[in-house]
């Protein structure tokens, strides 16, 4: 397929709006499919997973391509809920515009703003498709204005509804100036109750079209009425450039309004050979061209059990060939391209070779990964990634069995080279393996897809918080260890000094030894022996931080010191001093920010407050609040699900690692007991 007639394009919304159910109507509408599923019966083409199908949500993007009018649609159908926001961004990485489908009675809610401002990074065109027009409360023209208003653009519709709620049935094509009528689109005329609104927004329309050339301008200035190619071609101008974004309408259920947006999609959005990507120091330009050096970005990576790692991919030039070798410029390797595919839902259809502004997927691939490109040897290029937000919410994870046990942490880096919103990392302070990810839900299905994708089973529990200890004061204490027994023995001494150092400063060593009280060769030993120290405080055990710890003086045996009993000395030196140096302990403080409607900030203070929390500054947007405020980690281990309890599922936030501080006494008490109860089980063990 030619690039100027393909089109990649993306659904986005809040979750519930209908993306799934639309991307359904499209693929029935255009005939690439006989039946229209329904989400509620676990059959559509786009939600196919097990997981999908039990809770009635995408959880992962699916590609839908389809046929209309000679052209082939890519519809990339994401998940609305925040929990899966990585596979959004992967598919809005690699499509050139988006359409966000918002509920008609509901309006803008706090994911349309999310991923409305994911396609504003991306600086992509966009459609606004109001669904569920056959609902209760349901009104086209409020929803416009309140994504007018709410988002600061120009608004065109360039469809009415044919009544609303119970009486909807179609819609009104303003450029045609006809109606559409029922899941047929059978065309009738405009009723006569709305040919003047029809006519107030047709001259709306016009007006937009116009202003994209001056030849248009003047034409329509002078009074000549414009053809529906003329009007086509300003509309098309004016969104690719984003001058204004399309607003239409429809009910995806009852299958009305899909194949108007199918002929929007082919009219207004642009084709993969109007987009040029910009790569490299040199600032090279590619284009959609098959004569052009192989460029191929993987953007989403997905664990099949039957045919193992499928990468999808988007070709922005030359030709991706089935049965060819690649390149991959960061790992330095090449890789082999097995069979080539095309997706729809799960349906796999093999080709020959991928063209420029195509989607298309391997399996097998072996050092390759979401975010890399795939490309000639002989003419490297790397092209943009994809950029991750942080995670939120985590659990400790550990195996349920020895043979668990041995496939854990293979199985763990599969999970995350599948999705790059998980995270895991070893806390070395706790001991525990931590798996992270952008919410409960998230990391649920990730435990689930361990036990029924990979057979790996685990169990789950609150992450112990990372708490550091440090000191106060100048402390200073002899460490020595003497030990005699037949034949040589072992000799360390040294007296050390701790200092406290300023927050975030870390480990420093010094010495201070003169006359060679402790000989040169075990100063060594000694730093050693604190480092080793260091790990774990003498309050609860965890690692001590911002301290400065100075060898100043000691003394040897010729014989019977080693570098072993130095650090053995240094080690019982280090715990004498810190419990002398007004020892304390240390929690990680994270910068959180919060985004809700207004109607919830007084909820959300008051439960922020409960944390111990403070609040940095609270700025209004357009009915929304955003809170900037420092947390204890201790106290947001469970704030993802707390705040969609708090703001009926419309509140996000971000939250990253600020600093250090010290405990509250009466809480640092508790931490501490409950540290030494459980030094204590362990050693009954």
């Amino acid at each position: 397929m030619k690039p100027e007639l393909i089109r990649n394009v993306a659904l986005i919304a809040h979750g519930g709006a209908g993306k799934t159910s639309l991307s359904e109507a499209l693929l029935y509408d255009s005939g690439a499919i006989k039946r229209l599923g329904k989400v509620e019966e676990g059959n559509t083409v786009s939600d196919y997973d097990p997981e999908e199908i039990r809770r009635r949500m995408s959880v992962n993007t699916s590609i839908l391509p389809c046929e209309w009018r000679g052209c082939k649609i890519n519809v990339l159908d994401t998940p609305g809920y925040m929990d899966f926001v990585g596979e959004v961004l992967g598919a809005l990485r690699v499509c050139d515009a988006a359409i966000v489908v918002v509920d008609a009675s509901a309006g803008v809610e706090v994911g349309t703003e999310m991923v409305w401002s994911y396609a504003d990074e991306r600086q992509l065109p966009r459609f606004v498709f109001i669904n569920k027009m056959d609902r209760e409360n349901a009104d086209f023209l409020r929803v416009v204005g309140e994504v007018a208003e709410k988002f600061g653009v120009n608004v065109i519709p360039i469809q009415l509804p044919l009544g609303s709620q119970a009486t909807f049935s179609g819609v009104v094509d303003l450029i045609k100036m006809k109606a559409y009528v029922g899941p047929e689109a059978k065309e009738e005329e405009i009723p006569s109750n709305l040919k003047d609104l029809a006519e107030e927004y047709r001259t709306k329309l016009l007006e937009a079209a116009a202003e994209s050339e001056d030849e248009l301008i003047m034409k329509y200035l002078e009074g000549e009425p414009l053809t529906e190619e003329e009007i086509k071609r300003g509309l098309a101008f004016g969104v690719k450039n984003r001058k204004f974004v399309l607003a239409l309408c429809g009910a995806a259920t009852m299958d009305i309004g899909g194949r108007q947006l199918l002929d929007a999609i082919v009219d207004f959005f642009p084709s993969p050979a109007e987009i040029e990507v910009r790569v490299g120091e040199d600032g090279e330009v590619l284009k959609a061209d098959e004569n052009g050096p192989l460029a191929a970005l993987i953007f989403k990576t997905f664990a099949d059990p039957y045919v193992g790692k499928l990468s999808y991919f988007r070709v922005y030039s030359g030709v991706m060939y089935s049965d060819s070798r690649v390149f991959n410029p960061r790992t330095g390797e090449e890789e082999r391209i097995g069979q080539l595919f095309f997706l729809r839902g799960k349906e796999q259809f093999p080709v020959k070779q991928v063209g420029p502004g195509d989607l298309g997927v391997v399996a097998k691939l072996t050092v390759t990964v979401t975010g890399d490109t795939l490309c000639d040897k002989s003419h490297p290029v790397v092209l943009p990634g994809i950029k991750y937000p942080e995670p939120l919410f985590s659990v400790a994870v550990a195996p349920k069995t020895k043979a668990d046990l041995d496939k854990l942490s293979n199985v763990l880096n599969r999970l995350v080279e599948e999705d790059p919103t998980l995270q895991v990392k070893r806390e070395f302070s706790t001991g525990e393996t931590i798996l992270s990810g952008m919410g409960e839900s998230h990391v649920d299905i990730a435990i689930r897809k361990l036990q029924d994708k990979f057979g790996v089973g685990v169990v789950t529990s609150l992450p112990k918080v990372p708490y550091r200890e440090t000191i106060t004061k100048v402390a200073r204490a002899q460490g020595k260890y003497k030990k005699q027994t037949g034949g040589r023995g072992q000799y360390g001494d040294v007296w050390l000094r701790l200092e406290p150092l300023p927050r975030g400063a870390g480990f420093e060593f010094a010495e201070e030894i003169f006359g060679g009280a402790v000989p040169k060769q075990y100063i060594p030993a000694v730093e050693k022996g604190l480092r080793e120290a260091i790990q774990s405080g003498v309050l609860a055990g965890f690692p001590v931080v911002d301290i400065k710890a100075v060898l100043y003086d000691g003394s040897y045996h010729p014989v019977d010191s080693s570098e072993l009993a130095f650090k053995i000395a240094t080690h019982l030196g280090f715990k004498k001093a810190m419990e002398q140096a007004g020892p304390i302990l240390l929690e990680p403080i994270m910068n959180v920010t919060v985004t809700v409607p207004e109607q919830f900030t007084g909820d959300v203070l008051g439960n922020l407050n409960t944390k111990r929390a403070r609040v940095m500054g609270i700025e209004q947007k357009k009915g929304t609040a955003v809170i900037k405020a420092q947390v204890p980690l201790a106290e947001m281990q469970r704030y993802a699900t707390e705040l969609r309890s708090l703001t009926q599922g419309r509140g996000i936030f971000s939250m990253e690692f600020s600093h250090y501080e010290e405990v509250p006494p009466h809480i640092a008490q508790v931490i501490i007991e409950q540290a030494r109860k459980e030094r204590e089980q362990q050693e009954k063990k």
